[in-house]
């Protein structure tokens, strides 16, 4: 079999591997982008106001930025959250590598402000999240927006098209390994590429396909909580005296029924739900924009349940995606229910849906009942925590709040790395959420920049990691 040969190829064209190409190319390195999406200006959601589609490779998470280019677009300028990075680089390291992100985000074209710089405000919300039982994390946030999300990967890769080689609609099936050293990929379509470096960014709706490819390949791996939850829906004016100052409020709660970990995920002040095509599987996200032209009424964040399985259990994926799966069959994709349906015992109708208080966003949502959905131990959390908001933020419990189901994250495993993010295979590195080693865009920049930084070193013959 004839095949090309290449010093680095990168696996997905994310946040991380476009600041690993962004590093490499500084260097003066050869590089391969190898994505199973397509470029930036053609990702367009075919649904428009229908249903999802089941789109084969779905173009809200595939393509040149990943799941990032229609996230919206926080960057939190700490290790406190956004994965776990400093884990293995240690926390020094992974602090200066958030800022030297940021630099270059704000580079091209992030915007200056940042929330949660108040100390004394942050202070005082603090004591009464402590008063309800919650634990606030705070940490600086400067929100791009959607829409600047676009603009800014659209800028990153003008800059690096003319530098590196970039494939679209190229899905990597297998990584080439020969004698624990990776030796490059194969494509669906039966090409070959070898590399004397593969760094894998997977991305979410890749992070199955990596996850059996570790399997396939020996490697060790242990697994992260598994978070399912959902995604709740209120109006914007009951969190806006939180939202305006902190933006991202992390909120950590411990069930008094069970003693798991319940915490919220991924504000979206004045946003709207929306959804996501996981390989079949339709779950639930958030966006926000920054221009007042694209806002809501409306404020939504995640609430999900992070727990912990024990051996036998070895399949943290799989069984999110089948929770996931079980509101799709009962629902035809997302569903959504009224706070109040759901601790009445009923399910939620369009008619009642309608003469709520809160107007839903996302309007493919068919009205139903999670608890049909939702194992009990994750229900009773996710309401205690409800209840545990609404004394820090008064109308978090209203039974006009929605409720949309169900929310996964597809981050469920780790693979046994280096601090330098190489795997047991040598030369192959991953990076970013799909690989299970970050929760966010900042710390999946961060994480490409470190395994470029060591692939470099090693290229150069160079005695420092100049990445990290």
């Amino acid at each position: 079999m004839s095949y090309q040969e290449y010093d680095i190829l990168l696996v997905g064209a994310g946040p991380s591997t476009i600041f690993a190409a962004l590093y490499l190319v500084e260097k003066g390195h050869q590089v391969l982008f190898l994505e199973k999406g397509l470029d930036l200006e053609r990702r367009n959601c075919p649904k428009g106001k229908g249903y999802c589609r089941n789109c084969s490779t779905c173009a809200v998470l595939n393509g040149w930025g990943g799941a990032g280019a229609y996230s919206d677009g926080k960057l939190t300028l700490s290790t406190t959250f956004g994965g776990s990075l400093p884990e293995y680089t240690g926390t020094e390291r992974a602090q200066e590598l958030i800022e030297r992100v940021d630099q270059i985000y704000r580079s091209f074209g992030a915007p200056d402000e940042i929330y949660g710089t108040d100390l004394n405000a942050v202070q005082r919300l603090q004591r009464r999240a402590a008063a309800a039982e919650l634990e606030l994390l705070p940490s600086p946030i400067r929100h791009l927006g959607t829409e600047n999300c676009y603009e800014i990967l659209m800028k990153m890769k003008h800059v690096l098209e003319s530098k590196v080689e970039i494939r679209f609609n190229q899905a990597v099936t297998e990584i080439i390994v020969e004698e624990s050293r990776v030796r490059g990929v194969k494509t669906a379509d039966g090409q070959e590429y070898r590399a004397k470096y593969v760094i894998c960014g997977p991305g979410r709706q890749g992070s199955r396909w990596f996850y059996d490819e570790a399997h396939r390949l020996g490697m060790r791996f242990f697994n992260n909580p598994v978070d399912i939850g959902v995604r709740v829906e209120l109006p914007a004016g009951v969190l806006e005296p939180i939202s305006s100052r902190l933006y991202e409020s992390k909120f950590i709660y411990y069930s008094a029924s069970f003693d798991d970990k319940v915490r919220t995920f991924c504000m979206n002040p004045y946003g709207e739900v929306v959804l996501e095509n996981s390989e079949g599987v339709v779950t639930v996200n958030g966006h926000s924009y920054r221009g007042k032209n694209r806002q809501t009424e409306n404020t939504n964040f995640a609430i999900l349940v992070s727990k912990t399985f024990t051996k036998p259990f070895n399949e943290p994926i799989r069984y999110g995606r089948y929770i996931a799966s079980l509101a799709n069959m009962l629902g035809g994709g997302v569903l959504v229910q009224r706070l109040g349906d759901l601790t009445a015992g009923r399910r939620s109708t369009a008619e009642r849906i309608h003469r709520g208080l809160v107007r839903p966003t996302l309007q493919e949502a068919t009205p139903g009942d999670l608890s049909l959905v939702l194992p009990y131990r994750y229900l009773t959390s996710i309401l205690e925590m409800m209840q545990a908001l609404d004394k820090v933020a008064p109308g978090v419990n209203s039974r006009h709040t929605l409720l949309y189901g169900i929310e996964v994250k597809f981050y469920s495993y780790r693979l046994q790395l280096s601090r330098d993010l190489e795997t047991e295979i040598t030369n192959l590195f991953a990076v970013g959420d799909g690989a299970g080693v970050t929760r966010g865009l900042v710390q999946a920049s961060a994480s490409g920049l470190v395994a470029a930084g060591e692939v470099s070193r090693r290229l150069t013959g160079t005695g420092e990691n100049t990445g990290g």
